[in-house]
């Protein structure tokens, strides 16, 4: 390796070898635990060195990195304190999740680190987000994210780099080609010759660096970094390296042959870099002991507080409400001037007010801005706040979902429009996986409302009339709010909007211009997970939400001898349960209409827990009614015979004669 061409003083040349040499020898103690059981897995990171350490060493301090499970060089070089990472590893409460979650599944504010999960594609969304709230912040800075080269075939890497190039964002994707996605070579992930070469279809700048040469690495990072700073842009770097150990331990190094395996252990970052140092009179034979030694006495010292400390003790109340961010609703009561409005003007309006409210939310979405959205709720939009805060994005929804979150880590909030709610399936894995996750996962909240247009009864077929609450209701950390009239909906969305966890808010599209309701003009807040009860009576109690709810009150006009509760629940996640119990203590009789199909149904859950804690006081079983257990068809006809609304009366009336 040419070190020579390099001119870096000699102190930052030793700190760069001690940068390096502290992940190795912490991974050669690890590798010994593993051995020992004494940690549960491992993804080594032997070799590759060079990157994480020459990335960090070239970001400031209060730049965000978004690294890998091989990047443990990025976190030491930030300085974490050894005892929380081995904390971490072991599933202690010094770690970064409480126990919650392994490995490099974390992340810390303090460090300005964001770890990876699982999924390994969000992050890189996540770090356009956060490069867009440093922009809109005036900051000057760059965000790193890393991937390998197998993660490059995932979807979201190519909607987050088509992202970066079309909003211009200071993203530094860095993609660390180590030869095998586990078991599978490079030759079986992609045909360029490149990765690098990719960035081309995106009109991005791409740069190949030997990824085991320390000072290639920190120089051209760091000549990228400043450039980037002052002309912000996204860069994407292909570090040609290669993994020594397995994918993790135990997967072994059996399918790369011997030679590949002797070519590289010759291209060892650390010892190449080492000899260079020495045959340069950098570094001594002694200064390099007493590195070692105390790199040693460092990690023994660590490892002995964090072996000391006692395993997580499990706190059922405290493990279920750390699901959320603690949120304190602030009630702003309606002024006294009101305006007969439909439900679209409504949301339109709460959201005008809410970016008035919040000069750090940003709304986007697929044409959201000049356009108004398909359904013209941002009309107008952007001449109010302009295009910096109201953003069409391209036809992406999982990396928007991930930039949203990436704003929130960075302290803004988001808005995002799913044109459809139907379309949310293309962004299900950062919903569910990533904003429901955080806060438990590391105390991140996810500052993010998602707007969901949704619903049947306009004959848009199978494909744009979904109403699909019910995935989301299953996940934990996600709230999930289905208005059913224009007051609900402006003080509702105002108050998902305040709520710094993640909130989908399911809007009716066929609601959207029949429904009208007299609503203040000035700003107010409702409260999430409180029923509304729209009727009193007797003989029933009658519960459902969105549509259904007109449906319940357009049947009780045809049979005026009906005296039922009503109760629209408004509120899916958190849900006021103890209303519905209230109610049918009192009239001993429970009907659930959704619109949703039956199975797996928020009607299910409601209609399990009313028999659980109220079954003394039924006269009958519980009723749902819900559509066929068909996709939605088009042909009204047919669309008629799907939805819940034709079969509720004669479930309604069967029920009140049992």
């Amino acid at each position: 390796m040419d070190y020579g061409k390099y001119d870096l003083d000699n102190d930052l040349k030793l700190r760069l070898y001690t940068s390096m040499l502290k992940p190795r020898m912490i991974e050669e103690k690890m590798l010994i635990l593993l051995r020992q059981g004494k940690i549960s897995k491992w993804f080594s990171g032997i070799g590759q060195e060079a990157i994480a350490v020459g990335v960090a060493t070239a970001m400031a301090t209060e730049e965000y990195i978004l690294p890998m499970h091989r990047n443990l060089g990025v976190f030491t070089t930030r300085d974490i304190p050894l005892y929380r990472l081995f904390s971490q590893w072991q599933g202690k409460a010094n770690g970064f999740t409480n126990g919650r979650d392994r490995s490099f599944h974390f992340g810390t504010q303090a460090y300005k680190i964001v770890g990876m999960i699982s999924h390994l594609g969000p992050q890189l969304g996540v770090a356009d987000g956060i490069a867009l709230a440093g922009l809109l912040q005036e900051k000057k800075e760059v965000t790193a994210v890393f991937t390998g080269e197998g993660a490059t075939s995932e979807g979201d890497f190519h909607e987050a780099l088509n992202v970066a190039a079309v909003w211009g964002l200071p993203v530094l994707f860095c993609v660390e080609n180590n030869g095998y996605g586990l078991s599978t070579p490079t030759s079986e992930q992609f045909k360029c010759e490149h990765l690098a070469d990719k960035g081309k279809g995106y009109g991005m700048e791409s740069h190949i660096i030997d990824g085991n040469n320390i000072l290639e690495v920190y120089t051209k990072i760091d000549a990228l970094c400043k450039s980037m700073r002052e002309n912000p842009r996204p860069v994407l770097v292909e570090f040609k390296t290669f993994r020594m150990r397995g994918h993790e331990e135990a997967s072994g190094t059996k399918y790369v042959p011997q030679e590949l395996m002797d070519r590289w252990a010759a291209k060892d970052p650390l010892e190449n870099y080492s000899a260079y140092l020495r045959d340069e009179n950098i570094l001594t034979e002694a200064q390099d002991v007493v590195y070692k030694k105390q790199l040693i006495a460092e990690i023994d010292e660590h490892l002995k507080k964090a072996f000391a400390e006692q395993e997580v003790v499990p706190d059922t109340f405290t493990e279920i409400r750390n699901v959320y961010k603690d949120f304190e609703y602030e009630e702003v009561g309606p002024g006294p001037v009101t305006k007969n409005i439909r439900l679209v003007d409504a949301i339109s309006a709460g959201l005008r007010q809410s970016m008035q409210l919040h000069d750090n939310l940003v709304i986007m979405g697929q044409d959201v801005a000049e356009y108004g959205g398909v359904f013209k709720i941002t009309d107008g939009f952007v001449e109010a706040f302009g295009k910096e805060r109201v953003r069409n994005t391209p036809i992406c929804e999982s990396a928007i979902v991930s930039a949203a979150m990436g704003l929130s880590i960075h302290g803004m909030k988001a808005v995002m429009e799913m044109q459809f709610a139907d379309f949310v399936s293309s962004g299900f894995n950062p919903i569910v996986n990533y904003l429901a996750k955080s806060h438990y996962r590391w105390s991140a909240n996810a500052d993010v409302v998602i707007r969901m247009p949704c619903g049947g009864g306009v004959a848009a077929g199978p494909f744009h009339s979904q109403t699909n609450e019910a995935w989301f209701t299953k996940t934990p950390g996600l709230k999930v709010v289905y208005p059913a009239f224009p007051y609900d909906a402006k003080g509702l969305l105002a108050t998902a909007i305040n709520d710094p966890n993640p909130v989908l808010f399911f809007e009716h599209k066929g609601l959207y211009r029949s429904v009208y309701q007299d609503v203040p003009e000035d700003y107010y807040t409702l409260p999430l997970g409180k029923a509304s009860l729209l009727k009193e009576g007797d003989d029933i109690s009658i519960v459902s939400y969105g549509a259904g709810v007109h449906w319940v009150l357009e049947t009780l006009e045809k049979n005026k001898d009906v005296q039922a509760d009503v109760i629209d629940l408004r509120s899916l996640q958190p849900l006021d349960i103890d209303a519905v119990y209230d109610s049918v203590k009192k009239t001993g009789k429970l009907i659930i209409l959704q619109e949703d199909s039956l199975f797996g149904g928020i009607a299910s859950d409601i209609s399990a827990l009313v028999m659980e804690n109220c079954f003394e006081y039924l006269d009958a079983p519980v009723k749902r009614v819900a559509s066929l257990e068909t996709p939605i068809p088009f042909a009204k006809t047919l669309e008629d015979n799907y939805l819940s609304k034709g079969r509720f009366e004669s479930a309604l009336l069967q029920l009140l004669a049992y």
